[in-house]
């Protein structure tokens, strides 16, 4: 059988720490734990004791016996590609600094009307429970102790309380009502991903929030934060899988998320991640991509492009495009927005209930 990376293969000890086995299936005594330390643990378990979904997720995002690398002319072309494009782009920018997200990318590319708006976001209930689902699965990941869902989710609860940001101060001024009905769904969520995504291997050296940022010149930075890094780095090797989870339904923006993470992870270590994975945790299915020049190329032109569109609408001042989309539901401007609101007839009159195609 192939490897998820470094051979992979495997289940849970009895203190909770993940692991995956080896190719070939091996009985090992568990590992004594250590105080104070996390170990790298031996215990192995058979592919019988996977779950149907989990083996079938195993299998998707395991590595091929052949191993990717990317040659190096495309990757320094890439990169040269990329600093002349930035190194234009700052000399318009005059000056700004700009952070460029996969957020403001795909809003500089869509409704132009909306990308100029005030961001008038506010926490609730169905906002807050997608980011308290993520960070009991960063704790998860890391749990040396028997993982109780609730338990981990009560935790994630309190530590994003304690973080001194909006989110922390609106979980710190909830009723008890709302506290639950938070608590309710993260944990449904978390205990389906406990229960559906195939257990880790420690010596695929897993970085739960993984941070990656890349300097594009003095005035554009590009960074992001994958829920989920896999995978050890070895020479120009592509060894390394992003994953992203969803708390919601599928989205085809999901897709230019992962590849601009795969940008800048090109961008910032010269060497691609070899798959790209979003974990759906309401159908316990993964959609997965794998890497190529052709995506790289293309994440590449999006991110000129959003930085262009940007300098065209705050420096050179023109006029916004409107571009109604499904996303015109959400939007604040909607109520002053005809165009939007007749789009959004326009997909409840053909039969789609409101939902994008």
């Amino acid at each position: 059988m192939g490897e998820l990376d470094g051979g992979a293969r495997g289940g849970r000890t009895g203190h909770g720490a993940m692991v995956l086995a080896g190719c070939h299936e091996v009985a090992c005594a568990p590992a004594a734990r250590p105080s104070h330390t996390a170990s790298v643990v031996s215990t192995t378990m058979a592919a019988a004791e996977l779950t149907p979904v989990q083996q079938r997720i195993l299998a998707q995002i395991r590595r091929e016996p052949e191993p990717l690398v990317f040659a190096e002319a495309f990757i320094d072309g890439l990169l040269q590609r990329a600093a002349t494009g930035f190194a234009e782009l700052s000399a318009r920018l005059g000056g700004e600094k700009l952070w460029v997200s996969k957020h403001r990318v795909t809003n500089a590319l869509a409704c132009e009307q909306r990308y100029l708006a005030p961001d008038d976001f506010r926490w609730s209930t169905a906002t807050a429970r997608g980011s308290v689902t993520h960070k009991a699965v960063e704790l998860f990941l890391n749990w040396r102790d028997e993982p109780v869902p609730a338990v981990i989710v009560d935790e994630a609860i309190r530590r994003l309380t304690d973080e001194p940001n909006e989110l922390g101060v609106w979980l710190g001024g909830l009723d008890a009502a709302d506290l639950a009905e938070l608590r309710g769904y993260a944990t449904e969520r978390f205990t389906r991903f406990v229960q559906d995504f195939p257990p880790l291997d420690w010596r695929a050296e897993p970085i739960p929030e993984a941070m990656a940022r890349y300097a594009a010149s003095s005035c554009i930075t590009l960074g992001g934060r994958a829920d989920l890094v896999i995978g050890k780095p070895e020479g120009r090797i592509s060894k390394r899988v992003i994953i992203d989870f969803k708390t919601g339904a599928r989205n085809s923006v999901h897709r230019l998320d992962l590849q601009f993470y795969a940008l800048v992870e090109t961008l910032q270590r010269e060497v691609p991640p070899r798959k790209l994975v979003t974990y759906y945790f309401d159908e316990a299915a993964a959609e997965v991509e794998a890497v190529t020049e052709g995506i790289l190329d293309a994440a590449l032109d999006r991110v000129l492009n959003a930085i262009e569109r940007h300098a065209e609408l705050h420096v050179d001042g023109r006029e916004p495009v409107l571009r109604p989309s499904g996303g015109c539901r959400w939007c604040p401007l909607l109520a002053d927005c005809p165009t939007g609101a007749a789009h959004l007839a326009s997909l409840r009159d053909d039969g789609s209930q409101g939902f994008d195609d």
